[in-house]
């Protein structure tokens, strides 16, 4: 039955991403900006409603009390990565625009790298690393000084469910750079959607949003550690089998 609804769903998104993303391609000859990315947003909510409808894989979202609340308030999220599923669901239940730091690799992807192209997001060339950070440090800014809150993956990669990756210090160095705060987020998406795996099975994903730390006066490496412990706690807490 697992792989019935995995094959059904993978489905779901083929037939919904083409007309979606060619939608997309075709408005952003018209608009910019904002109204394209919520369009985008939109998407993104139908194939988590499709994993929750046919994978039967539901978020259970606690800690939106830590987000900023004022419209132009700036902030880099920091987030667990373990699968797929979380580069799908943090647009679809954010309050603010997310820009996403990504591989220009995944701009290749059809209809959903196409339309990522067409978003304000930041894209680098993970060869070039110095370039490649002043390249999130520019945009970054820019983006922050509009509202737009930039969302990374600290560990750089997916996960395997119960390991820790290396943690690098690019999100908080931007934090520092900018004087925006940072939230850290732990996602236990493995349980259900393992990292390369094809067959997904029911069940809770948990996301806890960790209250916001200031960046001002903290030293990249410092913050990074910070940001290090709480999330790797909080996986410990909400998927305490995965860590025995």
């Amino acid at each position: 039955m697992a792989l019935i609804r995995s094959v059904l769903h993978l489905l779901w998104m083929l037939v919904t991403v083409v007309p979606w993303g060619s939608a997309l391609v075709i408005a952003s000859l018209f608009i910019r900006s904002v109204p394209l990315y919520w369009m985008a947003a939109g998407w993104l909510k139908v194939a988590t409603w499709g994993a929750r409808v046919i994978l039967g894989i539901r978020p259970r979202v606690t800690g939106m009390e830590h987000l900023p609340t004022g419209e132009r308030d700036g902030a880099v999220l920091l987030c667990k990565h373990q699968s797929t599923y979380e580069t799908f669901l943090m647009p679809a239940i954010m309050p603010h625009p997310l820009a996403y730091v990504f591989k220009k690799e995944l701009l290749y992807v059809p209809f959903f790298g196409w339309s990522m192209a067409r978003l304000d997001m930041i894209h680098i060339d993970r060869s070039q690393r110095t370039q490649a950070f002043n390249k999130v440090v520019a945009q970054g800014r820019r983006l922050l000084d509009q509202g737009v809150w930039v969302i990374m993956f600290p560990e750089g990669t997916r996960i395997p469910r119960g390991q820790k990756g290396t943690y690098k210090s690019g999100g908080t160095r931007l934090a520092c750079e900018t004087g925006a705060p940072v939230i850290p987020i732990a996602v236990t998406s493995a349980r259900v959607w393992p990292r390369k795996a094809f067959v997904k099975r029911p069940g809770v994903v948990d996301v806890s949003i960790g209250p916001a730390i200031p960046s001002v006066g903290r030293k990249p490496d410092e913050l990074m550690r910070e940001v290090e412990a709480w999330i790797e706690a909080e996986m410990r807490r909400l998927d305490p089998e995965a860590y025995r």
